[in-house]
């Protein structure tokens, strides 16, 4: 996505126009990259943890906390795969597509995003199972 904004960016400098559909393009591949990255951030536990009144319990509590927001996560990631495929199964009976110059069908966008959803989700339990036996 970056290298196409740059072209973009240069092809309108240079010659006067972008390149064609690229503010379409970029919200799908933006979209797409943050919910590709977030099933490997919840599963190398890179999320952003607010640990500050908790240090100084003991690790097993720790766990236990962490272990309930893990699931709590997973669940709502997981509600969140099964709406987003709702919606991409929608997406392809009404044929919807983008708005702007290249009317790009939107259906297997969603998709991909329920599928980085429920991969998302299925990270987080994963912890929550892993968190259950002591092995945080």
């Amino acid at each position: 996505m970056a290298f196409m904004v740059s072209a973009s960016v240069l092809l309108r400098w240079l010659a006067g126009a972008p390149i064609k559909g690229d503010i379409e393009l970029v919200q799908i591949g933006g979209g797409l990259a943050v919910l590709g990255f977030l099933a490997q951030g919840t599963l190398m536990r890179a999320n952003i943890f607010v640990d500050s009144f908790t240090t100084w319990l003991p690790a097993r509590v720790n766990d236990a906390i962490d272990g309930f927001w893990n699931l709590v996560w997973g669940v709502v990631a997981l509600v969140l795969a099964e709406r987003m495929a709702v919606g991409a199964a929608e997406a392809l009976a009404s044929h919807t597509t983008t708005i702007g110059l290249l009317a790009v069908p939107i259906w297997w966008a969603i998709g991909l995003g329920a599928a980085g959803f429920a991969a998302t989700g299925l990270a987080a339990l994963y912890w929550v199972a892993r968190l259950a036996r002591g092995r945080g």
